[in-house]
């Protein structure tokens, strides 16, 4: 694997770290580091077309991946610039701005443009293993598309049921406990999750695709434990009266049946 990760993974490294420093120059001029939320998921869509470009695996699975990733990165990077439209910057970065004053500039091109870029580099191991690793299709490709189908349409149809819900001034200050957010506190991080163990399985389909698995593992780590459901539940807790009970009957992750109260 270490000529086409030198010819093929470096050149893609490289260029996401590129395309970061622009999103990074445009957040200077918008004062506004939220940006980097809309580039996520398109760097992924330039990354995969970058690996089909420079890769040389002719196969269904290689000319599949992009599709799927571009379906799936545009359609998330458009759904955070709609939902952050108007809001000015998310607390998160405008807390750290405060913080750090007049050096948060370079601070934001190091701790969120650049370790963005690397860490999204990472999670997109399995995209470089299929555009450099030619394989027949087998039953592990089958259950790739099928789990990134369900992972997808998780994450898709749990952000469209959020984005109606909050649309409703009614709701304010309340829970959403209906459809997929029944299931799970966080269905659109599950589905993220799910979708990507179904790339890095058409990445194992291929001959030592295993070491790629580590993206994946990688992108739910940090959707369970840092930047997903543990910092976004600390603020609910505070913000929303009923969410300690919604915790208590609904699985933080993994989709099942509500818990009954105890009586």
């Amino acid at each position: 694997m270490s000529g086409p990760f030198l010819t093929v993974g470096a050149p893609g490294l490289l260029a996401v770290l590129g395309l970061a420093f622009v999103v990074w120059l445009v957040s200077l001029v918008r004062r506004d580091a939220s940006i980097a939320d809309i580039f996520w998921g398109l760097g992924f869509v330039a990354l995969a077309w970058l690996y089909r470009d420079l890769g040389d695996a002719e196969s269904l699975r290689a000319a599949l991946v992009p599709v799927l990733v571009t379906i799936w990165g545009a359609r998330l990077s458009a759904h955070v610039l709609w939902r952050s439209r108007g809001r000015g910057e998310d607390p998160r970065y405008a807390a750290t701005r405060r913080r750090w004053g007049a050096r948060f500039p370079l601070v934001s091109l190091f701790t969120v443009f650049w370790l963005q870029a690397a860490v999204l580099w990472i999670v997109a191991l399995p995209l470089l293993q299929v555009q450099t690793a030619p394989a027949p299709w087998s039953w592990l490709d089958g259950l790739g598309v099928a789990l990134f189908v369900a992972g997808f349409a998780f994450e898709a149809v749990g952000d469209l049921q959020l984005l109606r819900f909050r649309a409703d001034p009614a709701n304010r200050g309340c829970v959403l406990d209906r459809g997929l957010w029944r299931y799970t506190r966080h269905p659109n991080y599950f589905g993220d999750a799910t979708l990507w163990w179904g790339l890095g399985c058409l990445a194992l389909a291929t001959p030592g695709g295993a070491w790629t698995l580590a993206g994946p593992a990688l992108m739910t780590f940090l959707l369970r434990r840092v930047s997903g459901v543990t910092l976004l539940e600390k603020g609910l807790h505070e913000t929303r009266p009923g969410y300690r009970d919604y915790v208590t009957r609904t699985s933080p992750f993994l989709p099942r049946p509500p818990r009954r109260p105890a009586h």
